[in-house]
């Protein structure tokens, strides 16, 4: 059933956005390094890497530079339109791409590369594996500005490795275990929620039973 509003949504929004889509496609095709799509290696389900489709937003090289998957707030490898871009996350959404395909569906765990993914716990991996991963999600809403949690550490990477991807893990994890309809489309209206108000706390009311946060997110996640 989850598949049918899957296709039903993404149909919708390709139609909605459609005015939308085309222009930037134009304008990444003028500008910054004259690519529309950036096409990256990501982790499915069964473990299954397959090509995720963002809107180009980084110098095509940025895997390899600085701190390679990993980006941080006011990263230099971001191209100035990117940077819009990513601010709104319309970057995102080629995603739907992936949702008509079969790769993604709209809610679930957010698709990793394979450096991040190694750093989840094994639970967390494991657990992952077991669905397919979503344009949106528990991880994606609370971890919405993970660029701002990166910034001001010296070493970032060290940082979501060892901070931000056990818990990030936990929240997956909590995903799997609470799936369905109802999970589906509260998440749904969440994710839509947060897009008008990137400061609200509504996910801690809605979802009683989230894991909590080692106090160093705490405070991050009001």
């Amino acid at each position: 059933m989850q598949r049918f509003f899957d296709i039903l949504f993404t149909s919708l929004a390709l139609l909605v956005l459609s005015p939308l889509l085309v222009p930037i496609a134009i304008v990444l095709r003028l500008t910054g390094e004259g690519e529309v799509f950036f096409l990256q290696d990501r982790v499915g389900k069964g473990g299954k890497v397959f090509k995720l489709y963002k809107f180009a937003t980084m110098l095509k090289d940025s895997p390899t530079m600085g701190t390679g998957t990993v980006t941080v707030k006011n990263d230099p490898r971001v191209l100035p339109v990117g940077r819009f871009l990513r601010k709104t996350k319309i970057n995102e959404l080629p995603q739907l791409i992936n949702i008509l395909k079969g790769d993604m569906c709209i809610i679930g765990p957010r698709p990793q590369t394979q450096r991040c993914f190694d750093a989840f716990p094994p639970a967390a991996q494991q657990a992952i594996k077991e669905v397919l991963p979503g344009l949106s999600g528990i991880g994606s809403i609370m971890f919405r500005d993970e660029e701002n949690l990166l910034h001001g550490h010296a070493d970032a990477r060290h940082f979501y490795d060892h901070v931000i991807a056990p818990y990030k893990g936990a929240l997956e994890q909590w995903y799997v275990k609470n799936q369905g309809l109802r999970t589906y489309f509260m998440l749904i209206g969440l994710t839509l929620w947060v897009v008008l108000f990137p400061k609200s706390t509504a996910v801690w009311h809605v979802f009683g039973t989230l894991p909590k946060p080692e106090p160093e997110l705490a405070r991050a996640f009001g």
